[in-house]
């Protein structure tokens, strides 16, 4: 059954009905190219601010735009809710949602506890032949993920955007899958994929600003003041953001209520299992820091709640990065979780500062334990698209810009992983991390696939401390826990040690120690929650993920009585410069 209110195109057995929001225009006309583009031929009636209309025997597949006239003026428009496009400045294209075989896909997300994310970006993750990546082209790479063990994939901005190469956050059209990476089955059939793969797919989507180039939205039924965007956006000061003067007007219901659409339909129509809104600072603050926006912080928590309501496994992520727990509280935005600053800055340091006594362990601490009451409501990363571009490279560059695959950057680069993957919060990492790509990102720059080959040891590295991290052996159920006592953090020695547990117990307790440092350390002491054998579950030093790695010779703790460091047992180990341990006892 369709929905007569749905705004946009509706296609059924009969033909096409048609809704669109013009409440300045002075007539609206449908276009296409069953009338041969005929301006006369398919007038809208008016329905208060809404045109509407039907045109018999127009299905899927069939290109269209409306026509609006405002005074003497009349205005070419793409329907705003048009979910494909030919390209950013070409035609809407009819698309039912309800033809795609999602043959029986039922897919459930993985718990917040257990859920890593890989964020890709789709021009550049699988390109070949030297043109723009996409959405086909990247499900020939879900081996690599599924034999990674991700579980749930983010991917950048598909919305269409101006041109073919992109971050994607200059969306020109919100609800059109971006033509250049395959249109609305080829995301459909990515998340299918992935899905069957067990992985989830979490979408990013940008609502701080629209546009603001090849921007359908602007103006759009010929209304505006000042000089500003129209109906869609803010018409005043409030319009101004870092990426142009398009903000949309969040206290306008119909504004509100287009963004709340889009949200939605990325949910129903391609079954993805969560969103990432991009730089929330700037929906609820005009200037990210200053001058409050009540409208559009109203506008976050509704979305949430709808999102919630309707699908309540899936996961929103905001990217505000001002350490605000009112972010993710249930009484503030609601967000699921937030990518968190108090994490990637100071483990960031800590890995690429060049000298060993610049390493603080307290902030290696104090980002280790950091939470905003729920441990799981942070996202915890060393690389994002943000923190591999914009005057910043991939940790191994950052680490050691004349010898980015040497030893210093793998050891110090996998240092910075184990941290992400065995402290509480939800791990992500960043295309090619695991197989070193270097350098800093480009939207134009595919990435270097024969590097999966060369470092396949450091691609193990990763997959064993998702594993650990998934509980995936049964004996690190900690990892998975919300708990975390820092055991110590030895400013002197550069190590620091930590306790995760979620129930406690054998094959629960899981403790690790890190070597900030080059020195080799033998017969280093830390205390243990419990006396008896602790399993060395995981060696970054190992050969087998670098011959360059000194391979210390370490085994498993035999801890004993009397303990220390404020615990009840204690042992001594062998720890390899820039080397993490992990330890967990047999259930």
């Amino acid at each position: 059954m369709t929905d007569p209110s749905a705004m946009g195109a509706t296609i059924t057995p009969a033909g096409t009905g048609f809704r669109l929001w013009a409440p300045h225009a002075d007539s609206v006309h449908v276009i296409g190219d069953w009338n041969g583009w005929d301006r006369a031929a398919h007038p809208l009636s008016q329905d208060g601010e809404v045109w509407t209309g039907f045109v018999p025997g127009v299905g899927a597949g069939a290109q269209y735009r409306f026509v609006l006239t405002h005074g003497d003026t009349a205005l070419e428009r793409v329907d705003p809710y048009a979910s494909q496009v030919t390209n950013s400045v070409g035609n809407g294209v009819l698309y039912d949602h309800a033809t795609f075989d999602w043959q029986g896909d039922a897919f459930v997300p993985p718990l917040m506890n257990e859920a890593i994310i890989y964020e890709l970006h789709i021009g550049s993750f699988a390109a070949s032949g030297g043109t723009v990546g996409n959405l086909w082209e990247a499900r020939g790479k879900f081996d690599h993920l599924a034999a990674l063990a991700v579980n749930m994939i983010q991917i950048m901005p598909v919305a269409e955007f101006a041109g073919d190469y992109s971050w994607g956050y200059n969306p020109a059209h919100i609800f059109a899958v971006e033509s250049a990476y395959g249109g609305p089955d080829a995301l459909k059939s990515f998340v299918r994929e992935a899905h069957q793969r067990g992985i989830g797919v979490i979408l990013d989507v940008v609502y701080n600003h629209f546009g603001p180039s090849d921007l359908n939205l602007w103006q759009f039924d010929g209304w505006s003041q000042d000089g500003k965007g129209g109906i869609y956006f803010y018409n005043d000061w409030r319009s101004t953001t870092p990426w142009g003067d398009t903000r949309p007007d969040y206290g306008r219901e119909q504004v509100r209520t287009f963004i709340h659409d889009n949200a939605l339909a990325w949910m129903r129509h391609y079954h993805l299992d969560g969103l990432r809104l991009d730089m929330t600072p700037y929906i609820r603050t005009v200037t990210g820091f200053s001058d409050d926006l009540p409208d559009g912080w109203s506008l976050m928590k509704e979305l949430n709640s709808l999102v919630k309501g309707e699908f309540p496994r899936a996961i929103t992520i905001a990217e505000d990065l001002h350490s605000f727990a009112a972010i993710t509280r249930p009484d503030g935005a609601g967000f699921s979780a937030q990518w968190d600053a108090q994490f990637v800055h100071p483990i960031r340091a800590a890995v690429i500062d060049a000298n060993d006594a610049d390493r603080s362990m307290g902030a290696v601490a104090a980002a280790i334990t950091y939470s905003y009451g729920d441990p799981f409501a942070r996202v915890i990363y060393t690389e994002s698209h943000d923190e591999v571009a914009n005057g910043k490279a991939r940790v191994p560059q950052e680490v050691d810009p004349g010898d980015p695959e040497g030893y210093f950057a793998q050891k110090r680069s996998t240092l910075g992983a184990g941290f992400v993957f065995t402290t509480p919060g939800i791990p992500m990492l960043f295309q090619g991390q695991e197989f070193l790509e270097g350098g800093w990102f480009r939207d134009n720059v595919p990435l270097d696939w024969a590097q999966d080959s060369e470092f396949k040891g450091i691609v193990r590295l990763y997959r064993d401390l998702i594993g650990l991290r998934r509980n995936l052996g049964g004996v690190t159920a900690g990892l998975t826990g919300g708990n975390v006592q820092i055991i110590t953090a030895d400013d002197t020695a550069k190590v620091i040690a930590y306790h995760r547990w979620m129930d406690g117990g054998a094959g629960d307790d899981v403790v690790v120690v890190a070597n900030l440092s080059d020195k080799h350390l033998f017969d280093y002491w830390i205390g243990l929650p419990n006396a008896g054998e602790w399993v060395l579950r995981f060696n970054s030093d190992a050969n087998d993920y670098s011959p360059a790695f000194t391979d210390v010779w370490t085994t498993n703790i035999h801890a004993i009585t009397p303990g220390r460091d404020g615990m009840p047992a204690s042992g001594g180990m062998a720890l390899g410069p820039y080397t993490m341990l992990v330890f967990s006892q047999e259930p």
